[in-house]
């Protein structure tokens, strides 16, 4: 007879505790004291009435000194009847929203379910609500992420769905939701995005106005990036067709629509001048850090400034005194469309002190402070030059890169050791022989800076750049050709670049926000400083560099009564033209931009001057002027460098960079300026030693793109005609 088997007498006696029936009998309790639970939630939880939202307050905005700046007018808002809106833009809503939402009680069960296991998975946040919950989350409550809301805010669209008709839910849903553009209710955003009342909505209108409502800030299409259009335009044909699946529309009506591009965005009323830049500006800030913006919209929020109210005027004056004042914006059409814009940073605090963002906010919305639409050009050259220092990088032939490390600086040099073809050519086809890389950066040689690039690696100077603040985005590839600036930057980006290296290497955030409070909570600044991401040794070695570019080279228009380093940049087809420098104490990005009505990029050329519009001549005075007046006529602190050695290094004759050994080096034949006694600002072109140039044409036979030369020896740069710092190709071969 065998022995009992114990295992399977265990598992009868787990059985007996385990059996379906028993585990049915829980999970009934379990649903019935839920249901219980929820039944008591649902008598305790009233309908409350409208929230703060429902009478909007105003935002106040103060200068840095605390002097209010601007206050946001009454909300805008006016409620039109369901009837006044046509019904098929009602059901381009419902066909957004909730397809089933004249059929559901009011909440998604499901969906609500599916939307927080996203959001608790990290796969972002989902829309799991109903049309009527999310009135309920708009008139009623706030927009506060949390469980406890959620769940009053489906107790209450439960009550609210059983004493509603679903008429009056919709068009409550409709009138209280937030659109962008300051605009809350359909009625205001159907003026402020087709200049029409709600009634003359057409559907494809309303279509895009319902898809809005996911994103509002991030779908608006005239200030929407490339994904953010097409993500929109997705949404809109989403919309559609949901519509014809339901059998709102039919198939042969939706195949002939096209999508409506809405009109520009027009600022509210005392957002005149710089204040609505400012303002636009200082809520994207508050956005990046966790504000939503319809809570911003909403009101209620005192929002201080780094803004200082005197450079702020001082940055004003200086663009209306070297450039407004000197053209004729309503008679000239080319003139007219030379936009201007600028950033000011305090390297220590990184604190925005003072922003041009154009002409005024109300005749030109978009802010050329923080646009990122247009090239850098040459002002990207000091980052290739930091990440040589930073890397430690090498020539070909093996040399250490430095401010005395020769190179050939020569028109079209194919650059060597690339997988990527690339031979740039200088401005106006100069060839400059065996040069320094101090001579280089003074001149802004391209053939020099497209091999250094090589030399370091592509992927390295990405990597310096991005550490630095630049921006990456399709147009910054890995290539050669980035050494010449090509991808986007804003005057905001560049500032927080030059700012990081006159910071000695420890990054530098532009703010603008310097505290923000609510009636319930604060939010925490930006952390402006942060840590080192190049050494001290490169950040600095780069400073010294573009000292030689003010006080030798194609910046001297910027130079004062001050130390000062500095960059000039002019883009492809001369589209925009730069200057960004330092002294120790301020940074500042200026840069103008060529756009015609239709917001197209256009050339600078022959409008603000004869010529080439260049980073050295209107830039470089607008930085000089504007310096002048913020640090109150001058200043005597200077840079406290820790710099490599600028020993010049001959090169190897059978090296790839094939100089000659015997040809004498950029150094100045001239005794040096005192290095005690700071230089004054002039228009007059240093002394610079001779080389043979080649005439430079009033009409150039190529279009320039990126790089501004140094001035000619001892020559007054005339009034007309060209200009001794114009901007030199970099084109790659065809």
């Amino acid at each position: 007879m065998g022995r009992p088997d114990k295992s399977k007498a265990r598992k009868r006696g787990i059985r007996r505790f385990f059996t379906w029936r028993k585990l049915l009998g829980t999970f009934f309790v379990c649903c019935l004291l839920a249901m219980g639970a929820l039944y008591v939630v649902y008598l305790l939880v009233p309908v409350p009435s409208a929230n703060a939202e429902a009478t909007m307050q105003s935002n106040i905005y103060k200068y840095s000194n605390g002097k209010i700046l601007a206050r946001t007018g009454e909300i805008n808002r006016e409620i039109v009847g369901l009837e006044k809106i046509p019904e098929k833009v009602q059901k381009a809503f419902v066909a957004a929203e909730n397809k089933s939402f004249y059929r559901d009680n009011g909440v998604d069960i499901k969906g609500t379910t599916r939307a927080a296991w996203s959001t608790i998975t990290g796969k972002g946040k989902q829309g799991g609500s109903t049309i009527t919950q999310q009135y309920v989350k708009n008139f009623y409550l706030s927009q506060d992420q949390t469980a406890t809301r959620k769940l009053k805010e489906m107790v209450i669209a439960i009550k609210v769905d059983d004493e509603m008709s679903k008429s009056d839910i919709l068009a409550g849903y409709m009138n209280t939701s937030y659109y962008g553009r300051s605009a809350y209710g359909i009625q205001a955003a159907a003026r402020s995005y087709y200049g029409v009342d709600a009634p003359q909505l057409t559907i494809a209108q309303g279509a895009y106005l319902a898809s809005l409502l996911q994103a509002p800030n991030q779908y608006d299409w005239n200030s929407a990036s490339t994904t953010g259009r097409k993500l929109v335009e997705e949404r809109w044909n989403y919309v559609l067709d949901n519509m014809v699946g339901e059998g709102w529309l039919s198939a042969s009506e939706r195949a002939g629509m096209k999508f409506p591009v809405p009109q520009k965005p027009k600022p509210a009323p005392g957002m005149e001048g710089q204040t609505g830049y400012i303002v636009e500006a200082a809520n994207q800030e508050l956005m990046r850090q966790g504000v939503s913006e319809e809570d911003i919209k909403a009101g209620g929020w005192t929002i201080t400034l780094n803004i200082d109210e005197k450079r702020q005027k001082d940055l004003v004056k200086a663009v209306d005194e070297e450039l407004e004042s000197k053209i004729d914006r309503k008679g000239d059409k080319k003139q007219a469309t030379i936009q201007a814009g600028a950033t000011s940073v305090d390297p220590k605090t990184g604190a925005v002190v003072a922003m041009y963002g154009g002409v005024g906010a109300t005749e030109h919305w978009m802010s050329n402070a923080t646009r990122r639409d247009y090239q850098p050009a040459s002002t990207f050259k000091p980052l290739v030059l930091a990440s040589a220092i930073d890397n430690h990088s090498v020539t070909q032939d093996g040399r250490r890169i430095g401010l005395g490390t020769i190179y050939d600086g020569n028109s079209r040099r194919p650059v060597v050791g690339s997988d990527i073809p690339f031979a740039p050519e200088n401005e106006d086809d100069d060839d400059y022989g065996p040069v320094t890389v101090q001579k280089a950066t003074n001149s802004s040689i391209n053939s020099v800076y497209a091999q250094m690039i090589v030399d370091v690696s592509p992927a390295k100077v990405k990597k310096t750049a991005l550490a630095l603040g630049m921006k990456d985005g399709v147009d910054f590839p890995e290539s050669p050709a980035i050494s010449l600036g090509t991808m986007g930057a804003s005057t905001m980006d560049m500032a927080g670049v030059y700012a990081t290296l006159d910071n000695h290497g420890r990054k530098v955030t532009p703010t603008l926000v310097k505290a923000a409070t609510h009636r319930d909570r604060t939010v925490d600044p930006v952390k402006a400083v942060g840590d080192q991401v190049i050494t001290r040794t490169a950040a600095d070695t780069v400073t010294k560099a573009m000292t030689g570019v003010v006080t030798n080279g194609s910046g001297f228009r910027a130079a004062g009564d001050y130390e000062a380093a500095g960059k000039t940049g002019t883009s492809e087809n001369n589209r925009s033209a730069w200057f960004v420098g330092y002294t120790p104490e301020l940074v500042t990005a200026v840069g103008l931009f060529g756009e015609d009505a239709k917001g197209n990029q256009v050339t600078l050329t022959d409008t603000i001057n004869e010529g080439r519009a260049n980073g050295g001549r209107t830039p470089a005075q607008i930085w000089g002027d504007y310096t002048e007046r913020a640090l109150n006529g001058g200043s005597d602190t200077t840079f406290d460098l820790e710099t490599e050695g600028a020993v010049t290094e001959l090169p190897d004759p059978t090296a790839t960079t094939e100089a000659p050994e015997d040809e004498p080096t950029d150094a100045p034949t001239t005794a040096s300026p005192d290095p005690t006694a700071p230089p004054t600002r002039t228009t007059t072109p240093p002394t610079e030693p001779t080389r043979p140039t080649a005439t430079t044409p009033t009409e150039p036979t190529r279009e320039p793109t990126t790089d501004e030369p140094s001035p000619p020896p001892s020559i007054e740069p005339p009034d007309t005609g060209t200009d001794p710092d114009q901007g030199g190709g970099n084109r790659p071969p065809q």
